[in-house]
This record gives C-alpha cells, structure tokens and sequence, in this order.
C-alpha cells in the first residue's frame, strides 16, 4: 500500500535485462554488480536478490554497514573501501575486504586474515595500492579472490584506457589471485579485451548509459508524484519563488509532492517535464524545497490526488540538467516509496 505522495516506480525485469545484456558483453567473463549507495539509491536487497536469481554471484558495496545489510541473503560480497580497525571485529562471513593500501593489507594479515580481494592502482591515483608495491612483494602469501584495477575514462576513448589495460594485465600471474577485474559499466563496452575473469557494471544495470553500445540498455527507475491541488492562473500573475515564471495567457498550473528536497534540484526549474498518459506537462517556475508546479492545459482531467510520472530516463535526463547519471539516481530521497513490478 502507498502511504507517501511520491513514489519510485521500479521495472525488475529491465534491471534484470540490463545485467543479461552487460553479462553478454562481458565476453565469457563472470558479470557481477554494484549495488553500493543501497543499490543506487533503488534499494540494495530488492536489487541483490533479484540479479542473484538471474544468476549474479559477485556483489559490491562501498562499506562494511552494506556488507551487514545484506549478509542474511547469503550472497558473495566485496567490500571496495577496505576495512579499517573498526570494522575488524563485526564482518559478514560472506563478505571480503577489498584491500587498497599497505596499513590494509597489513590489518589483515595481522588480524584473521582468510580471503581477499586487492584494488590496484593503474592510473587512477583514487584508491588501490601501487604496482611497484605488488613487484615488491607486499601481497606476497595472501589469499586474493580477486585482483582488481578501475578505469578512469572509460566513457571516453582516450589513450589511458588502453594504458590502463596493459598495466593491470602485466600483473597477471603475478599475485596468485584466483581472478582478474577491471571493467565498470562502461569498461564493458570497451570490448573484450577489457573483460578479463570478471566484470563490475554499476550505472548501466539502473538505466545508465555512457556508450554508444549501451543503447539497448533499458530504463529502471521513474519517478511518480501526487497532485496536491489543481488552479487557474491567469495572464501576467506569476508563478513560484522569486516570480521567474509570469503566465503568458490563462493557464491551468498543478502543484506537485516534489522538490529539491527528494533529489528533483533546482536545475529542472523551467526544464523539467511530467506526464499524464500521452500528456506532457511542462515544470514551470522555480522548483522549491517540497513543491513543483507543471502546466496542465493538455490533462483536462487531471485533479487533486491524481499520479503523474516525472521524465527522469538517465542520459537525456542529465544532458538535460547538467548533472550526472549518477548523481541523477542516488539523489532521489527518502521520502519516495520505492515500488518493484
């Protein structure tokens, strides 16, 4: 039942297409998934068991208090940031580390130790310990699932990509590291030489996409709002803070359970759009904290109560307000009801 008057409608059968099509494109390679930010803002455990009956078995949350929200579900987790002291004592017996500095690498060897996985940096200069620390011997005798590097322009086609490539697969045999990962969602489409034993797509599963081969990638998350009240505004009144709207002529305004407050930022002020079936609703006026105002000439009946969906698919979306997929997608606040069909 819905109780808020904002709702995220949520399509499980596109977040599970879209892993199917970025698992063939990973070229014979396992295709795991990030599910960091509560699944990216869509809720991790709705995510994690509907790609783990689909047949994903690697999972990858950023910290230990995601590796706990999700340990009753029995599944593979890797933990990117590391672990620190603090997280030593309380670990999932399903979730590893994924070490990225000496002091880490350390802590686990001095503590229980067991199963790993190692972020090498290629580049990046992000996270990951050097390569001249792997030459060196510091991950000598440790048990590493997975040896893992992260591209840093692989939406783009720039040299590093390539550099980055041949780096992380000079390491190959060096470790003892069961398996090999370097490709993100957009390091999928780079082709297969980017593969290697297993691939960590994160934005195009929840509709992202970066590439040009990202086009059959299919939309994951809308955004649906409660009309609060329907009126008439006539020619020259305004609309909004700051009177950035004036009416042109008389035009019937909605105002919608919805503001920069839930992630729909001031930048879709006069860009934004809604719909109402084949309707489109253009945002008019400056989006406030809770409130948004559309123009309903073209919903008749559209009144009080009344659902409409909010244009939100990812990269037209972004070109449209300036920001990024993914910024788009883990911003949508707490107060939507997030409802899986």
């Amino acid at each position: 039942m819905t109780h808020s008057p904002l709702r995220l409608k949520l399509d499980g059968d596109a977040l599970v297409a879209n892993w199917r099509l970025l698992r063939e494109m990973s070229n014979g390679a396992a295709c795991g998934a990030a599910v960091k930010a509560d699944g990216y803002g869509l809720g991790a455990r709705d995510v994690v068991q509907r790609l783990a009956g689909a047949g994903c078995r690697d999972f990858f949350v950023a910290v230990w208090s995601e590796a706990r929200a999700l340990a009753d579900l029995g599944v593979a987790v890797s933990v990117l940031h590391g672990i620190r002291d603090a997280d030593m004592a309380e670990r999932p017996a399903n979730a590893r580390p994924v070490l990225n500095t000496a002091d880490q690498v350390r802590r686990w060897r001095a503590g229980t130790g067991g199963a790993c996985d190692v972020m090498v940096d290629t580049g990046m200069n992000r996270l990951g310990i050097s390569v001249e620390d792997v030459a060196a011997g510091l991950l000598d005798g440790l048990e590493i699932e997975t040896l893992m590097s992260h591209l840093a322009c692989a939406d783009e086609d720039v040299p590093l990509n390539a550099q980055q490539r041949t780096a992380f697969a000079a390491l190959r045999g060096r470790t003892g590291a069961r398996r090999m990962s370097l490709a993100n969602s957009a390091g999928i489409a780079l082709g297969p030489d980017y593969a290697f034993d297993l691939t960590r797509p994160g934005i195009a599963l929840y509709g992202g996409r970066q590439r040009a081969e990202h086009g059959t990638i299919r939309q994951v998350a809308t955004p649906q709002a409660q009309v609060i009240q329907r009126r008439q505004v006539r020619a020259g009144e305004i609309v909004g803070y700051n009177a950035t709207f004036t009416a042109p002529a008389d035009m019937e305004v909605a105002v919608l359970n919805l503001g920069y407050a839930d992630g729909y930022l001031r930048c879709f002020s006069g860009k934004g759009r809604a719909r109402a079936g084949d309707a489109v609703l253009p945002v008019i006026g400056r989006i406030s904290m809770d409130l948004t105002a559309i123009r309903v000439d073209a919903a008749p009946a559209l009144a009080e109560g009344d659902w409409v969906a909010i244009d939100y698919a990812l990269p037209e979306t972004a070109a449209l307000s300036g920001l990024s997929q993914y910024e788009l997608i883990t911003g949508l606040g707490k107060r939507f009801d997030r409802s899986w069909a």
